[in-house]
């Protein structure tokens, strides 16, 4: 995956006649035209992969010109990572609102990772694009990482700190590692469920993820 837009790879589109649009940028991502572009994306991407997608594809599964997506995006690599930002946020949100109503930080681990697995399991092309694109480009990796994973890992280590000041993990243990360790093994149930032939839920895989987890971390193990 290379780490800019090759021009020569929007020739085809660019000279396409489609019927022209006059919309407005929208004040805020919540438009649903705007979301109907960032699915799109996410469907288109995961089918062809960023490379070989082409904005005009994108356009047509979203149902605009093509010119409207750059009223919206600069180029394709913008459109990755909104699109990437838009569905990890909701995840997020959503997750911190969960975590809220539970009080016993191991019950938090088994929500957290149920999420995880709930949200990429009921959305395949979600998955694949986070699982395999996210990960061709050293660039990509790099803002996802620095803009957005280090929210997850801090939702994981503040349930991890309130695990030690209850007594029930480890005093010792870096909060840091655990919290990799966590993602780690959620993260790689996923990228296995994506390159399986089976159809099951992945969802239902949380329990026992979060069981060998809280194997290392639970004081007195």
């Amino acid at each position: 995956m290379p780490n800019g837009t090759n021009p020569s790879k929007f020739k085809d589109f660019q000279a396409v006649k489609r019927p022209q649009e006059t919309p407005t940028k929208p004040a805020n991502g919540s438009s649903n035209k705007h979301q109907r572009i960032l699915d799109a994306a996410i469907e288109v991407i995961a089918e062809h992969g960023f490379f070989h997608s082409r904005v005009s594809e994108i356009a047509d599964r979203a149902g605009v010109a093509d010119g409207t997506i750059y009223l919206y995006f600069k180029n394709k690599d913008e459109l990755l990572m909104a699109a990437i930002d838009s569905a990890f946020h909701r995840f997020i949100r959503r997750a911190k609102v969960a975590l809220d109503e539970i009080t016993d930080p191991r019950e938090k681990l088994r929500r957290m990772a149920f999420l995880h697995l709930e949200g990429l399991g009921a959305n395949r092309n979600l998955a694949i694009v986070f699982q395999t694109e996210l990960r061709h480009s050293a660039k990509f990796l790099g803002q996802f990482s620095h803009n957005l994973m280090v929210e997850y890992f801090d939702v994981i280590k503040g349930v991890l700190r309130e695990g030690q000041m209850a007594g029930v993990f480890r005093a010792e243990m870096s909060v840091t590692i655990a919290a990799h360790c966590f993602f780690g093994a959620v993260d790689e149930i996923v990228t296995s469920w994506i390159l399986s032939d089976r159809d099951h839920q992945l969802s239902s895989l949380a329990d026992s993820v979060v069981s060998i987890v809280l194997k290392g971390v639970e004081a007195g193990t």
